[in-house]
């Protein structure tokens, strides 16, 4: 694989190679307290980051009643802001070049402060949404340069404990928003989920430029692909509003969701053909001609996608169907990151030793297991029925992304690592947008369908159902309102149902990926080196 890299350097760098070299070689590794603060200041930016995907998750159906729309078109405030965010990120090897790396982290972040308190002052759906997609722009680059900035911190033989850092940090994030969204929605207001970013981000920034701003090769000119940037846009932005909107516009019925089909495969196809022949092209895709990078990036991507569903699944149905209140939907997730904390330094500390295709397969046997386990749910399922797979799923997550990682960048030459960061951060971050609007979708069209069959049996030749009506009468109800309470628990049980019928579903995918990752073939020992800058 280290041939083929060779063989295709990015066009950007072949334009400009005496500035390329240095980039890659001109800094060692931090040591001692500098690469401790280091760490910490891009891990907690990457925290502030990740955090905002998922502590939305259980204040949806606040935000959404505060503002009078309902949950489904609350989920805007989720993939607003991922798909904005995964616009954004191929843009990160542009703007690096533009502005240089360390200023342009500190500057995304300081951004995404002032985004996050204008979401917070937000007064209504579409104002939020709107800054949710500045917010999701400016936190673009943020991920893929943590990414970068940190493996350039440490020597290359640490590397894989530098990727364990900077996966603890995105494994944790998603289990703190659950819970920290749910108590500051259910003891102060949903305002304050975004709030709290401003004096995170502020030391983020602070930490990171007194530590880093030395290490910064400075901004050059470089051409930007407008046309393929455009492209971009037109076919993602297309493609999720198509996804979002066509349960509610009744899909390909409606004009609006063809003409979004047809935006979004016209401009696929077009951004395919200009950046595989564009000199500059915003996104190198000749990275998919690496065999790794490919299935390394398709596994995570399609996985990613399966998991941030569920992420955003499991709470909405506790909540609606389950009687639980915010704090609680994230109390009963947040376990998950016990044995994702515990794990995730020991295997950093041997990819390089163990074939990650290897461990990559036990994170998805387990989250196959897990999902499983949660097919099995019912409307009496208790605290503990809940909580026992969410441990669990923490096993899974502590073998998901480093060994995922090292797949996608092994056998890369380091000048190749930041494309290669921000495209697979792409592809990732849209799937998992995706993830959410499939999710959402086909759980509401199978409850539809269990409601439809559950109804059917409640009817006046029914025993039970007539027993149930007589029981309701004698209790003082109407008929109406004796069938409306009947209707209530038929709800219930139908989105329970359904709920059980995509976890079925996201275990027997998680299976499938397995066979993906063995298309991989990941030289031994190969993981991304430091320096890459």
């Amino acid at each position: 694989m280290s041939s083929d890299s060779a063989a295709l350097p990015g066009p950007t760098r072949a334009a400009d190679p005496p500035a390329a070299a240095p980039q890659a070689t001109a800094y060692p590794p931090l040591a001692g307290i500098d690469l401790v603060l280091g760490t910490f200041a891009l891990s907690l930016a990457t925290f502030m980051n990740v955090l905002d995907t998922s502590i939305a998750n259980v204040s949806i159906p606040a935000i959404a009643g505060d503002m009078g729309v309902s949950p489904s078109q609350g989920t805007w405030v989720i993939t607003s802001f991922a798909v904005a965010n995964g616009i954004s990120v191929p843009l990160t090897g542009w703007l690096t070049q533009r502005f240089g790396q360390v200023r342009l982290f500190t500057a995304s972040v300081l951004l995404f402060v002032i985004a996050s308190w204008l979401c917070g002052l937000a007064p209504n759906i579409g104002v939020l949404i709107a800054f949710r997609v500045v917010q999701g722009l400016v936190a673009g680059p943020m991920i893929p340069l943590s990414q970068t900035l940190l493996l350039a911190s440490y020597p290359r033989a640490k590397a894989g404990t530098a990727m364990a850092m900077w996966a603890i940090t995105v494994l944790v994030a998603p289990v703190a928003g659950p819970l920290l969204g749910g108590w500051i929605t259910d003891n102060i207001s949903w305002p304050w989920i975004f709030y709290i970013n401003i004096p995170v981000g502020l030391f983020a920034a602070a930490l990171t430029w007194s530590i880093y701003r030395e290490r910064d090769p400075g901004p050059r000119r470089v051409p930007l692909d407008y046309v393929g940037l455009g492209l971009l846009i037109v076919f993602v932005g297309s493609m999720q509003i198509m996804i979002d909107k066509g349960k509610e516009l009744d899909w390909f019925s409606s004009g609006q969701i063809v003409l979004l089909a047809v935006a979004a495969v016209v401009g696929f196809m077009f951004f395919l053909a200009w950046e595989l022949t564009e000199k500059h092209p915003i996104v190198d895709l000749r990275l998919f001609a690496l065999r790794n990078f490919t299935a390394g990036t398709l596994a995570l991507s399609v996985a990613y996608g399966v998991f941030f569903g569920n992420v955003v699944l499991l709470p909405l149905w506790l909540q609606q169907y389950m009687g639980y209140t915010a704090t609680w939907a994230g109390l009963v997730t947040a376990p998950v990151g016990v044995l994702a904390i515990i794990l995730s330094p020991w295997v950093g500390k041997n990819v390089t030793r163990i074939d990650p295709r290897k461990l990559a397969t036990v994170s998805f046997i387990i989250f196959a297991l897990v999902l499983w386990m949660r097919s099995h749910f019912n409307t009496q399922a208790d605290v503990m029925t809940i909580l026992i797979p969410t441990v669990i799923q923490g096993a899974a997550m502590a073998f998901f992304f480093i060994p995922l990682q090292a797949i996608v960048f092994a056998g890369l030459t380091p000048d190749r690592m930041p494309s290669a960061a921000g495209l697979s951060n792409f592809v990732r971050i849209t799937a998992g947008a995706i993830g959410t609007s499939l999710f959402t979708t086909f759980w509401e069209n199978r409850a539809i369908l269990h409601h439809a069959q559950l109804a059917e049996s409640i009817n006046r030749g029914n025993n039970a159902a007539t027993q149930s009506l007589d029981q309701f009468a004698a209790n003082g109800f109407s008929y109406d309102q004796s069938l409306a309470s009947i209707n209530r628990t038929i709800d219930q049980q139908a989105y329970t149902m359904a709920v059980n019928d995509m976890f079925y579903l996201s275990s027997m995918l998680f299976l499938l990926m397995i066979g993906v990752i063995w298309l991989s073939k990941p030289k031994p020992g190969a993981v991304p080196g430091g320096g890459a800058h």
